[in-house]
């Protein structure tokens, strides 16, 4: 096995959700991507993820899906299967790579699950292969996989300020614990619909080069000191609105929850309630009349947690 014997042979992570706590569109650059300014918060919400390494000549990845896996590829276009292959080709290390994703974070829905379970490969790919990869070289890595995956390979995983197209990452050293309640209309979103019915919008501020504002940024920055809904703004969320209507009618269910905060995720179509504590979360879960097949969960933030074996009967059976 080229790179070095691995320290492991098979390590289990969680990939958790990530919630944006406000995203503001600041600009365009030449080459067509967006530039934003969000908080990131990871959720206690989270897909399984299995690496398990076994002797190849050349490099192998088998991909499995366990649980929840709609409108989720399962071929190599899959991220997860994506990011294993970039870091073997990138460390230039001879190996088969068996992943076991058992989903629970729905897919195109906002909350950037493909992108963590990315994430979590490359992650459990550094434990395996801790000299394998300079730290550069592994962000780098991530940021041709998707503009969110550089914050889910972060060490520990944490709420962040995520600014660029997701390249810049300074994360919080404290964040409040909160209640909160995710809903969802049943329906998957795609990012790039979003994206190309925000730019059609007359009044989209997505001119090439215009740059960072900062004053959205500064804006967000007081939601770790007082929660509200002004500073929940989405930029995507019109956009979003337009082609999945049912977001209107869920947001103002919400809103009158007597929620902290109310906000859309990430281009959406997830949104989300703040309360104090998962006690309230979970009451005015009770007082929602969803119609399905939309859903709605009570979560908090995330609580990493990672576990290693050995190629035993927990295998998956290929």
């Amino acid at each position: 096995m080229g790179g070095g014997e691995p320290a492991l042979r098979a390590l289990s992570l969680r990939a958790p959700a990530k919630l944006n706590f406000g995203l503001r569109v600041v600009g365009r650059r030449p080459d067509g991507y967006h530039e934003l300014e969000s908080l990131f918060v990871p959720i206690g919400l989270a897909d399984e993820v299995r690496v398990e390494l076994r002797d190849a000549p050349g490099v192998r990845v088998r991909l499995r899906l366990e649980g929840d896996a709609r409108h989720v590829p399962a071929d190599a276009t899959n991220l997860a299967a994506r990011a294993a292959q970039v870091f073997l080709e990138a460390a230039q290390i001879c190996a088969e790579v068996a992943i076991v994703l058992r989903k629970h974070v729905p897919a195109a829905a906002g909350l950037g699950g493909g992108s963590s379970d990315a994430g979590a490969v490359l992650r459990g790919l550094t434990q395996l292969f801790p000299v394998a990869l300079p730290r550069a070289e592994l962000c780098a890595a991530a940021l041709r996989l998707g503009a969110d995956v550089p914050f889910f390979v972060a060490e520990p995983l944490r709420a962040a300020w995520v600014t660029g197209i997701g390249e810049r990452i300074e994360p919080l050293e404290k964040f409040p614990d909160l209640g909160i309640l995710l809903v969802h209309p049943g329906l998957p979103l795609a990012t790039k619909a979003v994206f190309e019915e925000y730019d059609s919008a007359p009044c989209a501020l997505t001119p090439p080069g215009s740059g960072s504002t900062m004053r959205s940024l500064s804006g967000l920055r007081d939601l770790v000191e007082r929660i509200g809904v002004g500073l929940l703004a989405n930029d995507l969320e019109p956009a979003a609105t337009r082609l999945c209507p049912a977001i209107a009618r869920l947001k103002d269910e919400l809103c009158a929850c007597e929620a902290l905060g109310v906000g859309m995720s990430g281009s959406g179509p997830t949104l989300f309630a703040l309360f104090t504590d998962r006690a309230s979360a979970e009451e005015a879960r009770g007082r929602l009349a969803l119609k399905a097949p939309a859903w709605a969960r009570v979560t908090s933030r995330f609580e990493p947690s990672v576990s290693a074996g050995g190629t035993d009967g927990a295998s998956p059976n290929w």
